[in-house]
């Protein structure tokens, strides 16, 4: 923090002078030691490797999903099945899920509509969904993500080992275009 404030420090000052220099790190080291800022995420060893993958399973995810998506509108149009699907999640911070739901959310074809923060989940409307295999590997991605996430950030709980997915079954409910339940 100290070195981010005083390069900023520096950059507002638009010099290198000496005083510019050490007045700049005396002031970065004043506002860290003054002012502290709590652990965003405490427990967490970020591991560059792993957010590396985590990068290259989202550019992946990209266009293999885009070149889906676009197929599925140009054979289907307008008829091209969704579904809302329920997805429990393991990680209970809110920086992790909000992570989650933002990395499924840039994956063309799926968009979190609803966070229930209470009871862990992200509802995911997602697209082309044609039967229930579509439902579990569309959930199941999602998950992916989590994991992907947990282990990039090194976060000591949460979705490192998957285990079984609470709630029924039928959780979730397919809607073909046009007709709403």
């Amino acid at each position: 923090m100290i070195v981010w404030l005083w390069l900023l420090w520096i950059l507002l000052w638009g010099a290198t002078s000496a005083v510019v220099l050490i007045g700049g790190l005396l002031v970065a080291a004043g506002v860290v030691l003054l002012f502290p800022l709590p652990a965003v995420l405490p427990g967490v060893v970020p591991r560059p490797l792993r957010a590396g993958r985590l990068l290259v399973h989202l550019l992946t995810d990209l266009v293999k999903s885009g070149s889906t998506v676009a197929w599925q509108v140009v054979r289907h149009g307008r008829r091209t099945s969704f579904a809302i699907v329920e997805v429990p999640l393991d990680v209970d911070s809110d920086l992790l899920i909000a992570a989650v739901a933002r990395l499924t959310t840039m994956t063309p074809g799926t968009v979190v509509i609803e966070i229930d923060r209470c009871r862990k989940r992200l509802y995911v409307h997602a697209l082309p969904v044609r039967d229930q295999r579509d439902l579990a590997r569309r959930r199941s991605d999602v998950q992916a993500v989590e994991r992907r996430v947990v282990r990039a950030v090194g976060h000591r709980r949460g979705a490192e080992e998957p285990g079984p997915a609470p709630g029924r079954p039928d959780d979730t409910r397919r809607h073909p275009r046009g007709r709403e339940p």
